[in-house]
């Protein structure tokens, strides 16, 4: 673990809690997840094509990525009556614009009320390699290029190079092992490794992961690792438990029915007991896993802007997406 732009303003506040050793034992006991991006929206909530979800956990509050526009997320969590500036922590599951872009704006927002809020950003190795798409030689990774405007704010980034414990039953993955060939990316951008310039995997994709009594609750933004690989990694980082919840976007909107039948196995063999999709997951692959993992309209879902994983409740829908 690595904390960049560390100020001497923030050491005292920000200090990393490395001093408690983690408890491999710890479980969840209450877990609330509410999504604040994505593309379908109830009411006056905004939809987009981004990400982002407020966990709740044991009293801990952590936001997972920040949506694509810079005011979406501000706006929606605003509607739905969430209040950011109790937030300290922030998770970005990769560099893409459509995780990243709303992460200014909402440190900017809490400033005033809370300088402690939205200040620690948890991130993979890997997120601030330099970049490139369609432009040879013009830099665009986004997490790289408003790096510098956030840590002028006071705010600092946490590199992970693999797990870690945030919490006692929190887990961060850090970047994802690609154990199975999982393809879930554009391959139209490149990345500057250490080694050279490569085909960008997004090698920094992370995911949370929460120990609960009822199994594990695995969080993604896009899963561009893989699904089947985060879950591999909660299970051997973890423990080898049955899967109490999907939630958030797993890039398979695209998918084949090949992939979609190999993924559909192997979360079988799992055993995934609710399954709240969004984001990049696809309309079409929530209800093919809906039917194959045996789940009904109450355990498999399409995210909409406002729903919600409970660990006691299960999902709420949102009236869109009942």
């Amino acid at each position: 673990m690595r904390i960049l732009a560390f100020t001497a303003m923030a050491a005292l506040s920000l200090a990393p809690r490395a001093g408690a050793a983690p408890d491999p034992a710890a479980r969840v006991q209450t877990l609330k997840i509410t999504i604040l991006s994505t593309m379908l929206a109830d009411g006056q909530e905004l939809g987009e094509w981004g990400f982002s979800a407020l966990v709740e956990a044991d009293g801990h509050r952590i936001l997972f990525d920040t949506g694509a526009h810079t005011d979406v997320v501000l706006k929606n969590a605003q509607t739905l009556g969430v209040d950011l500036a109790s937030v300290p922590e922030v998770v970005l599951s990769h560099n893409h614009w459509d995780h990243v872009g709303g992460l200014l704006t909402l440190r900017q927002s809490v400033l005033a009320k809370s300088p402690g809020a939205l200040a620690r950003v948890h991130v993979g190795e890997g997120i601030f390699y330099p970049r490139t798409t369609f432009n040879p030689g013009i830099e665009d990774n986004p997490a790289l290029l408003l790096k510098p405007e956030y840590e002028k704010t006071g705010g600092v980034f946490i590199v992970h190079d693999g797990p870690a414990q945030l919490y006692p039953g929190v887990w961060l993955t850090g970047p994802v092992p690609r154990k199975y060939p999982e393809r879930n990316w554009s391959g139209s951008g490149r990345v500057k490794e250490p080694t050279g310039w490569v085909e960008d995997n997004v090698p920094e994709d992370q995911a949370l992961i929460f120990d609960t009594d009822l199994g594990l609750v695995v969080l993604v933004g896009c899963g561009h690792a893989g699904i089947i690989n985060t879950i591999e990694c909660a299970r051997a980082t973890v423990r080898p438990a049955r899967i109490a919840a999907i939630v958030g976007g797993i890039h398979l909107f695209n998918a084949s029915d090949e992939t979609l039948d190999w993924t559909e196995k192997k979360l079988a063999g799992f055993g995934v007991d609710n399954f709240l999709g969004g984001h990049c997951t696809g309309i079409e692959t929530v209800y093919r896993f809906r039917a194959a993992l045996g789940l009904d309209r109450k355990h498999a879902v399409v995210a909409a802007v406002g729903s919600s994983f409970d660990l006691r409740g299960g999902i709420s829908p949102g009236n869109i997406a009942r």
